[in-house]
């Protein structure tokens, strides 16, 4: 699945949290099992090798969960989120990242491999679909609660997007 997809996915996992700092933890826990990603960087064979492996398993879950633990104001919360957008992103991976491509969640006790025979491609319908209903749930974020995913970037530009979107829809003047 698209890393876009995956970030707004854990955003959205994160909104009962008040503080913009824990909800951009949960998402950054959601994004991170991608980090083996950087394999590329050694050359295709490198990620070939090393993306879904290194970073897409329990060692890489306890430790991003720890980590945005250590940093949040609600941490018991956030704990609890970022574990599960974490899997959420291993889920995702393993419906929606293309035929042939398994997960070895627990490397590196063990190179088994864990997938689904109905995996579909990355450039699927499906994965569209998801897509666009992430988007448009993350949008709509702003007439609920005064913020969308543009808070991870920015607070003066969500601010701007925020106030668009709810003039928009909900005619609030500007």
């Amino acid at each position: 699945m698209n890393p876009i997809v995956h970030a707004e996915l854990s955003w959205l996992m994160s909104q009962a949290l008040p503080e913009r700092r824990d909800r951009i933890l949960v998402t950054l826990a959601g994004l991170s099992p991608d980090l083996d990603g950087l394999s590329l960087l050694g050359g295709v064979d490198m990620y070939g090798r090393y993306h879904h492996v290194l970073s897409h398993g329990y060692v890489g879950a306890l430790a991003v969960a720890a980590v945005c633990t250590a940093l949040a104001r609600r941490r018991g919360a956030v704990a609890l989120l970022s574990l599960a957008a974490f899997h959420l992103h291993l889920l995702c991976d393993l419906v929606g990242s293309g035929p042939g491509w398994p997960l070895y969640y627990f490397w590196p006790t063990s190179m088994r491999e864990w997938f689904w025979a109905g995996q579909w491609d990355l450039a699927s319908w499906q994965n569209s679909l998801i897509g666009m209903a992430a988007t448009a749930a993350c949008l709509a974020c702003a007439l609920r609660w005064r913020r969308t995913i543009v808070e991870v970037f920015s607070v003066r530009w969500d601010a701007e997007v925020t106030r668009a979107l709810r003039a928009r829809f909900l005619g609030e003047s500007t």
